[in-house]
């Protein structure tokens, strides 16, 4: 695999069920680049280690008045040269490619998890990690990925180069020999140590990214309470424990690089001392003496990839273990499915709670619980996050479906839907049945002045679809941001449309316009909405009220404010003091104990701003 060659048509499937085992099925995955990379790497050390060799060869000739062995060791130091250029250039751009593209593969890998899992992700693992293992995390781990074949090619040169000084001079070689394992070992007493500190610089740099991402998400609504300055705070306080931790960490890595630069110094003083006393003697000639000594002083080089190699991993180990974390996570349902991928019709029903969904209505939803108003949104598309009974399309169980043909029959817009950066177009460019157009939705999404503020921040942007949406439009007040996420789900025309609170953050006003524009472009659509707004209530064709967990009582919007207390108290938001003063209030008036004064001023509240809109 080339980088032009990017993205892969599929990266696989990973072994997540460990950090390590997660490197190594990354490693076996690009078998052809490593070997690609260890074949580069080996003609490059080998160069640079056989250059010794040459020079040595030289100096002894020019001793011994050869004129033929000088030319043969310049011409093998030429060889030499050639072979560590085409080498060094090579071994970058092979491993480069390995370090790219294993990044890339672990991307592909999350972004498929994340379309897999959809909403349930940010349930199971916190935003800010997510991030991480996408951003830094990938980057750790294709640095030990592509390092681990430099670090071979490294190893074996070392193992070699030691054979060929035994060989070449066995009394220094032996000396060289036993010197070497030294070096290459001397500083595992402390990589368990310096791994530590790497992990707890990770740990605590993961939980400021993601206190970091949270608080810019919520930044609003932190300078709206006035809790900016302690959420900074905490920042600035996770932030200097990152710093310390750091420190700290790379003290351990600056012990073991003086270690790795004091010993092969200590070894090259040992050599050229018994050297110098076997050239005295007789024993080895010049030439050998000046081969040996270069080759120990060349060999600190691939030595280096000792201590690379070991912050490599220390430093992947962690990351590897996030994003085998994240990439293990799986849904509750087989998302294959095991029937054929059909696109069922028909009416939308929960066996759990006993919602029914007439197909073709507009069906509104009121429950008390948001948190148990989102799992039901979720079991209705279903494939939900935790395991139950699964939700029916005329007749067929959702999750008997393939995944795909699910999100087709069934979108669910969360509460908060994410707006990505791009232009307006391509924002709106989703899978959909072609049936609704751009402007048609938009227009029933009341996304008028958002169309105009959109124009008016894009430089030379004449068409509204070409203007530019920021990061999860930040531009944007929420109420716009609503809205265009409404429009994005009314285009896609599913047969079944959920939407929870698609509403809450515009005025009443534009709420009643938007009930009116989506019930008309959903005409013979079924639709849900989770909403406890009245203007979006008293439009819907069906509302289902739900308490504890159950439909408790079906009928239209007026029908349950009459008759249905517990239905009014979410709606209306009184408390009990509230409803039971009401209630004296209406008996003492002569009226009906349901007929209170309160649902006579939500019925005329309602009317005022239907005649507004």
């Amino acid at each position: 695999m080339q980088i032009q060659d990017l993205p892969f048509p599929d990266p696989g499937v990973p072994d997540a069920r460990s950090g390590p085992r997660f490197l190594w099925w990354l490693f076996r995955n690009q078998l052809g680049g490593q070997l690609k990379s260890l074949a580069w790497g080996l003609l490059h050390f080998a160069s640079v280690s056989a250059l010794p060799f040459c020079v040595g060869l030289a100096i002894q000739a020019v001793v011994d008045g050869s004129g033929s062995r000088l030319a043969v060791a310049g011409g093998l130091m030429a060889l030499c040269c050639a072979g560590n250029a085409l080498g060094d250039t090579f071994l970058h751009r092979a491993a480069v490619t390995n370090w790219i593209t294993a990044a890339a593969r672990v991307q592909q890998l999350l972004a498929r998890k994340t379309a897999l899992l959809g909403s349930a992700l940010t349930r199971r693992v916190a935003a800010g990690e997510v991030v991480a293992v996408s951003t830094g995390d990938v980057e750790k781990i294709g640095w030990f990925v592509e390092a681990v074949s430099r670090f071979t090619a490294a190893a074996l040169t070392i193992v070699l180069v030691c054979v060929a000084l035994v060989v070449y001079q066995p009394a220094l070689g032996v000396v060289v020999v036993l010197g070497l394992p030294v070096l290459a070992l001397a500083v595992l007493p402390l990589l368990p140590r310096a791994t530590r500190r790497a992990d707890v610089q990770r740990e605590k740099a993961g939980r400021a990214t993601e206190l970091a991402s949270d608080t810019v998400a919520g930044l609003r609504v932190l300078r709206g309470i006035g809790g900016e300055e302690l959420f900074l705070d905490r920042y600035r306080a996770a932030s200097q424990e990152v710093r310390h931790a750091a420190v700290r960490s790379a003290r351990m890595w600056s012990l073991i690089s003086a270690i790795q630069v004091l010993l092969p110094g200590l070894l090259l003083i040992a050599v050229v001392w018994h050297g110098v006393h076997l050239a005295r003697e007789g024993r080895i000639g010049v030439g050998e003496l000046v081969t040996v000594y270069s080759s120990v002083m060349l060999l600190t080089y691939p030595l280096r990839h000792f201590e690379e190699i070991a912050m490599a991993y220390s430093f992947s180990r962690p990351s590897a273990k996030r994003a085998a974390r994240v990439l293990a996570l799986e849904r509750a349902t087989d998302t294959a499915g095991s029937r054929p991928a059909e696109v069922p019709t028909g009416d939308l029903y929960d066996p759990e709670t006993g919602l029914l969904a007439p197909s073709g209505r507009f069906t509104a939803v009121v429950c008390g619980d948001p948190d148990a108003a989102g799992r039901l949104a979720e079991r209705l598309g279903g494939h939900p996050s935790e395991k139950g009974t699964s939700a029916l399309l005329g007749g067929v169980p959702l999750d008997e479906l393939p995944l795909e043909a699910a999100r087709t029959a069934v979108l669910v817009q969360d509460k908060d839907p994410v707006l990505l950066s791009g232009t307006l177009r391509e924002l709106l460019d989703v899978p959909s049945s072609g049936a609704v157009d751009a402007e048609d939705a938009l227009a029933a999404a009341q996304c008028g002045d958002v169309l105009a503020a959109l124009v008016q921040g894009s430089v030379g942007a004449d068409d509204p679809l070409d203007a530019r949406i920021t990061e999860r439009a930040r531009s944007l007040s929420g109420g716009q941001r609503q809205r265009l996420a409404l429009a994005r789900s009314l285009i896609t025309d599913p047969e079944a449309l959920v939407l929870d609170e698609p509403t809450s953050a515009v005025d009443s006003h534009t709420e009643a316009r938007i009930a009116q524009g989506v019930r008309s472009l959903r005409e013979g659509r079924t639709t849900v909405v989770f909403t406890s707004s009245p203007l979006l209530l008293d439009r819907a064709d069906r509302v289902v009220f739900l308490h504890e967990g159950k439909a408790a009582a079906t009928g239209t919007h007026r029908d349950l404010l009459h008759g249905e207390p517990r239905y009014r108290a979410v709606v209306t938001r009184e408390t009990d003091e509230e409803t039971a003063a009401h209630r004296d209030t209406a008996v003492l008036e002569g009226g009906a104990p349901g007929d209170d004064v309160l649902h006579r001023d939500v019925l005329h509240r309602l009317e005022e701003i239907e005649e507004t809109a």
